[in-house]
């Protein structure tokens, strides 16, 4: 097709080293994005002092709403996020529909979290990966002609993930007494396969060339609007009235959660961006890793287990992190990024979005003719405001009564703040943040 030969001669000479680049780029960010996971994830740890799983997931995502408006908004301003949507506006709909199911999964993770705990139920909710790489093979051209090397590394890692991922299941009968383990394992099970479905307006996002902080915002009205007609649905206005004055000395943590979940999901947007979803998803499943080192360290939830148990727990998690290595090590070049590329045309092509946008995205880069972005008055307003709501949240919070060790728990968040600003600054200088 002359559309196809096209758009192969414009991108089949891009630049080997830039190509490069961001192939690197999608793996530190892909790592980045699963320490700031890991980490958001401990304030749901207060359902085990009786708040409701549908409080805690409702009162998220509203922390998550406020987070995806006002981190865009102070990054590049929303004036950015409406040259997208003109340019994409089928894009919405995906965004939305990303958003629905990715808050029916955030809300089976905390009944897991309840059920099996976080150091458990975090290796099993991952296997979105494999739900992750099947659709990528399937709809976008991941993995095809990669060769063989690059198949073994993907389908081995993902044999090693399974395994992993089986061991912990095993174990989480002896990690929890409540009588109600199985239904954690399906709850995080659950989780994991619409976690990896939601992928998919993930990449046709990035593949059309929209920027993940716009995607990001659209996204929230699924979240928000699913999550708020599941808590009424489950609990009734009144009941879940009173269970939010209840909560109300939590609502900060809560929040915060949400905020520090959004910056994750920013970092997993742009590794989904420059090295697939297949690749993109296990990378970021490294939050597994924090997950389990935020539950042993900081929750002590294996506390007084049995040498068995630590062994399971820690040996599942260590092979599913060595299956993630050995995806990582299985990056695109040649000719399955040609086919990447070809997937675009055809996303291109369907929706009507100009050739020579998709181009420039595709290669991290600003389109011809697009404006530089700048915040406006409404930029600055939004991020006053969020700020704001939380720091009236946090003006009613009290610590919670759970026996948290502080120490890990500060070095986690060092650690997780060192590589926000060090793959922050690599994006900015790489891509501007397109």
């Amino acid at each position: 097709m002359p559309a196809e030969t096209a758009f192969q001669s414009s991108t089949g000479n891009t630049d080997a080293a830039r190509s490069r680049s961001l192939q690197l780029l999608g793996i530190f960010s892909g790592f980045t994005a699963g320490a700031w996971l890991g980490a958001a994830e401990a304030p749901t740890k207060l359902v085990t002092i009786g708040i409701s799983p549908m409080v805690i997931s409702l009162i998220m995502v509203a922390g998550v709403f406020l987070a995806r408006w006002s981190l865009p908004a102070l990054v590049l301003g929303t004036s950015s996020v409406r040259a997208d949507v003109r340019r994409a506006p089928h894009l919405v709909f995906w965004a939305v529909l990303a958003g629905c199911l990715w808050a029916v999964a955030n809300t089976l993770t905390v009944f897991a979290i309840r059920d099996v705990g976080l150091s458990i139920a975090f290796p099993l909710w991952n296997s979105n990966s494999l739900i992750g790489i099947l659709w990528g093979f399937l709809f976008f051209n991941e993995l095809c002609q990669a060769g063989w090397r690059r198949w073994a590394g993907v389908l081995g890692g993902t044999a090693v993930l399974c395994f992993g991922g089986a061991l912990l299941a095993i174990a989480s009968s002896a990690q929890n007494s409540s009588g109600h383990s199985m239904n954690g394992v399906w709850a995080a099970l659950g989780a994991g396969v619409l976690w990896g479905t939601m992928y998919i307006p993930y990449r046709k996002a990035y593949l059309t060339g929209m920027n993940p902080l716009s995607f990001v915002t659209f996204f929230t009205f699924g979240e928000l609007g699913m999550m708020g007609s599941l808590a009424l649905a489950y609990s009734g206005a009144a009941p879940l009235w009173h269970e939010l004055q209840q909560a109300r000395s939590v609502i900060f943590w809560l929040m915060l959660g949400g905020f520090v979940w959004v910056i994750g999901d920013l970092f997993q947007q742009y590794a989904a961006k420059y090295v697939g979803i297949s690749r993109g998803i296990p990378l970021s499943n490294t939050n597994q890793l924090w997950g389990m080192l935020w539950g042993i360290l900081v929750f002590g939830e294996l506390q007084g287990k049995s040498h068995t148990t630590y062994l399971q727990v820690i040996g599942g998690s260590l092979l599913m992190a060595l299956g993630v290595g050995a995806i990582a090590a299985s990056s695109a070049i040649g000719q399955e990024h040609a086919r990447w590329k070809l997937a675009a045309l055809r996303e291109s092509e369907r929706y009507s979005v100009p050739m020579d946008y998709v181009e420039a995205r595709f290669e991290g880069r600003q389109a011809a003719g697009e404006l530089q972005a700048r915040r406006t008055l409404a930029d600055w307003l939004l991020v006053v405001a969020a700020t704001a709501i939380l720091a009236w949240a946090a003006t009613v919070a009290h610590v919670p009564s759970l026996p948290i060790h502080w120490e890990p728990a500060l070095a986690l968040s060092a650690v997780s703040l060192l590589l926000m600003v060090l793959c922050g600054r690599k994006l900015w200088r790489t891509t501007r943040f397109h």
